[in-house]
């Protein structure tokens, strides 16, 4: 194959999106055993460690398009990335097995998924995410972070004796499956890029959309496979949690790093049509969750349908 052929750089997509899963893979288990060996629950390995674990693709794909690309290809890969969680993830999710919803992780992690959703949409609706809007996106994951460590705790701090004798030890084989899946992460969001990018510039295709479509899918590969493998184990506070945790590090995390590195450019068009697609995909999880505290069979249906018309009036 020749150097910059379509075979080459969509070898390149799949090479890099099998890295990005079998990164994420090595990550969350090591990670999640880690953060078990300490006495944390299972909702809130989800919206932390796991969480924050699957974001890891978001976050290497949106500091080296921005850095090397375009902020176009972080912006769109980040917002596309959040409507695909909810839309695709919990959808097919769902599908799968219905997903009750953790009362302490829809009271206390919820309100920050749609506090950052309208942080990211205000802070970018003059057209620019700038480093001061990135401090702000910062300093809000810091206010969650504590929020959360206080809530580790509580839970470790009710955890008695006997139950302590039972938590399995960190084991240094953990440490090296975090170690390995970062290592896995990167080159595979180096490659994934490298090859989208390519591939669909010369098609013709705009950054964003690029970043809103292969990149979001790909860096939402992971969030889908942990989510899934959770629900048919019956695990759902762990494939809620997960989603949750995540939409909240990709904007707060990422978008905040990212502005704060190099400004982040929003074209009209974001804020016109994404940005819209964005509150509505949260405002609908939020009302299911709210309404029910489950999320069922019919409305994984209803939010996977939904994701796949938002994907067809993204194709130009």
């Amino acid at each position: 194959m020749l150097p910059g052929s379509p075979l080459l750089e969509l070898l390149l997509i799949a090479v890099g999106v099998a890295l990005l899963y079998a990164g994420a893979e090595l990550l969350v288990a090591g990670a999640r055993d880690l953060a078990l060996a300490v006495g944390l629950k299972a909702s809130t390995v989800g919206v932390t460690v796991v969480a924050f674990a699957t974001t890891a693709p978001e976050l290497f794909v949106s500091l080296l398009g921005a850095v090397t690309v375009s902020t176009d290809i972080g912006l769109g890969a980040i917002v596309g990335s959040n409507i695909a969680n909810i839309g695709l993830v919990l959808g097919v999710s769902a599908l799968i097995r219905p997903l009750n919803v953790s009362d302490t992780v829809f009271r206390r992690d919820v309100p920050f998924m749609v506090l950052a959703a309208l942080l990211l949409v205000g802070l970018g609706w003059d057209g620019r995410i700038g480093f001061l809007d990135g401090v702000v996106l910062l300093g809000t994951l810091v206010a969650f972070t504590a929020a959360v460590l206080r809530r580790v705790r509580e839970n470790q701090s009710a955890i008695t004796d006997s139950e302590r004798d039972e938590m399995p030890d960190a084991r240094a084989r953990d440490i090296a499956m975090v170690v390995a899946g970062i290592a896995a992460l990167v080159l595979g969001s180096r490659w994934l890029i490298d090859g989208s990018e390519s591939l669909l510039a010369a098609a013709g295709f705009s950054d964003i959309f690029i970043g809103l479509t292969v990149l979001a899918l790909g860096t939402s590969l992971p969030e889908l496979a942990a989510s899934v493998v959770a629900a048919v184990r019956g695990e759902a506070e762990f494939s809620v949690g997960n989603v949750v945790g995540s939409n909240i590090y990709n904007i707060l995390a990422v978008i905040g790093i990212v502005a704060v590195v190099t400004p982040i450019g929003v074209a009209p068009g974001v804020r016109g049509f994404e940005f819209p697609a964005l509150l509505a995909f949260t405002a609908v999880i939020v009302g299911i969750m709210a309404y029910s505290e489950r999320i069922t069979r019919v409305d994984g249906a209803v939010l996977t349908v939904g994701y796949g018309a938002f994907v067809y009036l993204l194709l130009p």
